[in-house]
């Protein structure tokens, strides 16, 4: 496993003030998946996550350990408690026994996390061969014949399930989508913008696009092991409102649309 601290010289750049006291030893190891997806994470420590956690671990005194591994692991250990928690993790019924997401209160009628506490907010985009007459237009597919390639653990699968579409989860790479789509094997693929983003930025863009309109927009949260709440539920709530102290603090927003302005390609969404 990939394990590394981030520099603190990439939270001082933030220039946010104020900082919650912790104990000095606090320290929580986090796991996220291992693939680059920008502008949010690369797997040296660069990206906005990343940015957002340093100024939350300076705010509230809490160390994070990052571990980089296969989604699906991530998302397991989390489930074990063999972590601290997650990043970035996107809501779904399901996935409330995995951890605690913030502002999800046990038992509730209609649960649902809380998208002030996010970290950030991401799309899944519809990706097609150049000349496929597949189309997407918010509601419902048209000129779908075959499968749609989702990579494996990835909540889109949910998704597309309630729309009875068949898809196949047999990728962990949104390379390995991209070269199944070219290759026949799939009708579509329904990626992350930003892996999408960077796929046809690549050598992709010449056989490859995205259709205009986006499948579904979500908020990514880090989620909490149960084990660590139920210890710690003020550690917890410090973290979760720290992060939303970050995320709307000006110096933060302005790195944020930066950073989405560099990693947008030509005419993408």
């Amino acid at each position: 496993m990939r394990r590394f601290l981030i520099p603190v010289l990439v939270a001082s750049c933030l220039l946010v003030q104020g900082r919650v006291q912790a104990a000095p030893n606090d320290s929580i190891t986090l796991c996220f998946e291992r693939q680059e997806v920008p502008p949010w994470r690369t797997l040296d420590g660069g990206g906005l996550n990343f940015e957002l956690l340093a100024e939350v671990s300076r705010r509230t005194g809490v160390s994070f350990d990052y571990q980089s591994m296969p989604w699906k692991r991530c998302l397991e250990q989390l489930k074990a408690n063999q972590v601290g928690g997650a990043f970035a993790v996107s809501f779904t019924r399901e996935r409330m026994g995995l951890g605690a997401y913030p502002g999800v209160a046990a038992g509730g009628a209609n649960p649902q996390a809380d998208a002030a506490k996010r970290m950030h907010v991401d799309r899944y985009v519809l990706v097609r061969r150049r000349g496929s007459r597949l189309e997407w237009d918010g509601k419902s597919f048209r000129h779908l014949d075959g499968r749609i390639g989702v990579q494996l653990g990835y909540s889109v699968g949910d998704f597309l399930r309630a729309q009875n579409i068949a898809i196949d989860e047999g990728s962990q790479r949104a390379d390995e989508l991209a070269q199944k789509l070219i290759a026949g094997r799939l009708a579509g693929a329904a990626m992350g913008g930003g892996d999408a983003s960077r796929l046809l930025r690549g050598h992709y863009g010449s056989r490859l696009e995205v259709l205009p309109v986006a499948l579904i927009e979500k908020p990514y949260f880090l989620v909490l092991s149960s084990a660590l709440v139920a210890s710690q539920p003020q550690l917890a709530a410090r973290l979760w409102d720290a992060v939303e102290q970050v995320r709307t603090g000006a110096a933060y927003r302005k790195r944020e649309l930066q950073a989405l302005a560099g990693s947008a390609p030509g005419a993408r969404d």
